[in-house]
């Protein structure tokens, strides 16, 4: 199975790059299944239901989300009716929407797609992610009901992105982190065969600040004043992710690759979807 997950989508630049690209990766590269993390669409803060409603329709199979999830209010109206929506696992019981999904995808395969989020950092401060996990494996094992899984892993410290991923290692097939919005250099397979990338990086503006215009978090760093509010940069977008080929025998990962697509980044792809 052909697998590509997109980090953050960040403001209208970074969303408007991921729906325009997204059905020729799909059509060039025959993917089977696509994972895209909105939490940031919306201006920078938030998604919406039509944004949403749009990166379905260019081809994304799930969105996933983080610690943005509810900043824009509309969230908490539609999450409860999108089995396609995402917002971390491990928040309280009883928040709307749901943490976890199997979905099927184009050749098939069940794949079980749990979105988690660390504590490093983060704020809110949610749920054990690490209990989080173990729950949703139990619920549905690799190999089970499953035929591969996926965990977005929305988090701060790459210590406990990289401890996430060995405690599932060979129970899932991907464990790649979202968040901070900067590719990392690391994409790997560990020993008991699951993938692991510490941050996907983002889909936005990388002439920036995390995908802010870089004048107001500059300002904030020079003068400890704000002067106004963080906007999403809107410039030419760079497309991160990372890309996988999962075993239809095992679930477990045989090949990992960063993608990024885009003006400010070198471009790469996976050379084994050539």
């Amino acid at each position: 199975m052909r697998l590509l997950f997109l980090g953050d989508m960040v403001g209208k630049t970074g969303r408007t790059a991921v729906w325009e690209q997204l059905p020729g990766l799909i059509s060039d590269f025959k993917l089977d299944f696509v994972i895209v993390n909105g939490e940031n669409a919306a201006g920078g803060f938030g998604i919406t239901e039509e944004i949403f409603r749009e990166t379905l329709a260019a081809g994304a199979d799930v969105v996933t989300t983080g610690n943005h999830v509810w900043d824009q209010r509309d969230a908490l109206v539609f999450a409860p009716r999108e089995e396609r929506f995402l917002r971390p696992s491990n928040f309280p019981k009883g928040t709307p929407g749901r943490g976890s999904g199997v979905y099927i995808a184009r050749n098939g395969a069940r794949v079980l797609v749990a979105n988690i989020m660390g504590r490093v950092f983060m704020h809110p401060e949610l749920d054990d992610p690490f209990q989080a996990g173990e729950r949703e494996l139990a619920a549905c094992p690799l190999g089970e009901q499953a035929d591969a899984v996926v965990i977005d892993f929305h988090a701060e410290a790459t210590s406990e992105k990289m401890c996430f991923a060995h405690f599932v290692d060979g129970r899932a097939s991907l464990v790649v982190g979202t968040h901070t919005h900067q590719p990392t250099a690391d994409h790997q397979i560990l020993n008991g065969g699951t993938a692991y990338l510490s941050d996907a990086g983002m889909c936005g503006d990388y002439d920036s600040s995390l995908g802010m215009d870089k004048e107001e978090p500059l300002n904030r760093f020079l003068s400890k004043v704000p002067k106004g509010r963080f906007e999403a940069a809107s410039g030419p977008a760079t497309l991160c992710g990372v890309g996988v080929d999962i075993s239809d025998r095992t679930g477990l990962a045989e090949k990992i690759a960063p993608f990024r697509r885009g003006p400010r980044l070198e471009e790469t792809a996976p050379s084994f979807w050539s």
